[in-house]
């Protein structure tokens, strides 16, 4: 029984589109809780970075249009349609053509005819507006870009360039019962990395993709993208001398309020399992993070283990990944007490097979390991929204009791 742990409770979930889909859906299903996903928008792949590359200034919304499904389930004409929505794609070689033809059919009620009234109308809204930029300045990339992306554009655009004002109107549209949150203040910034034998990963894309055995070692958020030029001059130089370089062209960022005040007053907070080196470790560099989570009132602050390793993680395991969180936050010896627990899946094949020997942090103020089965039965390597929520709703009930955090 989930109750009465987490009734009413304020959780905060760190995470990234699609790693924590699951667990956010299952925190929504408790009674009357409140939910704030906190994620960044350092996306930079696919359509994505084509919109980035022709709003410049403008973060990636992919993330957050992926959360924006959280609600919505299959069955229901009306949630079909928002869903839908979200997840079109434009074709490959879609023109400009094309996304009139779909604009004029959404603004007419003849596309997506179960849409709510007020979607339909800010959907049709939002989408003129990026036509009428279109119209001035061409050359965005369509082909294959998300509507829900696209949506998102024109918001941000209508609404004077401000990022996460255009969350907050995306999220009131499709009608998010969670509070989507952009962890900074919506300043533009750029995504790279260094395996541990000095290799650059030059965007976000890179991260994600498919990696060999050497680890990354460190990540860096910048104030301009990578270009191939640039590249080229990063990878002539030494190792140290790149990461210094790197380190210097670092992008003045800020804790969005909003962010900082949803982890103030949770009563659990959740690092999400996902990406950690695209979706997650790069949260943990935003400036005065750290100390909201160190001040917060929360009783537990969980990690939660990913069931199977992404590409990102090769050569780290679970223990290692703690431990880069906790540097990441500032604390690699978790004297603050950033991370209270670590939730695994008993028997993954992944990074959380089991508990390590010791735990993360110094004497004394380690973590406490948690196994439990996690896993979604039906969809092997995902994990069961229910028995995770069971489980984090079993560590605050305890920690309660015990009057520990």
């Amino acid at each position: 029984m989930i109750a009465p742990y987490l009734d009413r409770a304020s959780v905060v979930l760190f995470s990234g589109g699609r790693g924590g889909a699951s667990i956010a859906r299952g925190l929504l299903g408790v009674p009357d809780l409140d939910l704030s996903v906190l994620i960044n928008g350092y996306d930079n792949g696919q359509s994505t970075g084509a919109l980035r590359r022709y709003l410049p200034g403008m973060l990636g919304p992919s993330d957050f249009r992926k959360n924006l499904l959280l609600h919505l389930h299959g069955g229901d004409p009306r949630q079909e349609a928002l869903k839908g929505v979200l997840d079109h794609r434009l074709p490959a070689r879609a023109t400009r053509k094309d996304l009139d033809r779909l604009a004029d059919g959404l603004a007419r009620g003849t596309a997506y005819g179960m849409l709510p009234p007020r979607t339909r109308a800010a959907v049709a809204r939002d989408l003129s507006v990026l036509t009428e930029a279109l119209d001035d300045r061409p050359g965005l990339e369509l082909g294959d870009c998300a509507l829900g992306n696209l949506v998102f554009a024109g918001a941000y655009l209508r609404l004077g360039r401000d990022f996460n004002a255009a969350i907050r109107s995306c999220a009131e549209a499709f009608e998010s019962p969670a509070r989507l949150v952009n962890v900074t203040g919506g300043e533009n910034a750029f995504l790279v990395a260094l395996k541990q034998d000095g290799r650059l990963l030059a965007d976000e894309a890179d991260i994600v993709a498919p990696q060999d055995a050497v680890a990354i070692s460190d990540l860096f958020l910048l104030d301009r993208p990578v270009t191939p030029r640039r590249r080229a001059v990063l990878e002539a130089l030494p190792d140290e001398h790149r990461r210094r370089v790197l380190a210097r062209g670092g992008a003045e960022i800020s804790l969005n309020p909003e962010a900082g005040d949803a982890v103030a007053h949770a009563d659990l907070i959740v690092y999400g399992p996902g990406t950690p080196h695209s979706s997650l470790l790069p949260s943990y560099l935003t400036p005065g993070i750290a100390d909201a989570i160190a001040v917060s009132r929360a009783a537990a602050k969980v990690f939660v283990v990913n069931i199977e390793d992404d590409h990102d993680v090769q050569g780290l395991d679970a223990r290692a990944l703690v431990n880069r969180t906790l540097r990441y936050l500032g604390d690699p010896r978790n004297e603050r007490r950033m991370v209270t627990h670590v939730l695994c899946h008993a028997g993954s094949a992944g990074t959380g097979s089991a508990a390590p020997e010791g735990p993360a942090g110094s004497a004394g103020t380690g973590p406490r390991w948690v196994t439990a089965d996690l896993e979604d039965p039906r969809r092997p390597g995902v994990h069961s929204g229910t028995r995770t929520v069971a489980a984090l709703a079993r560590i605050v009930g305890e920690t309660s009791l015990l009057g520990t955090g």
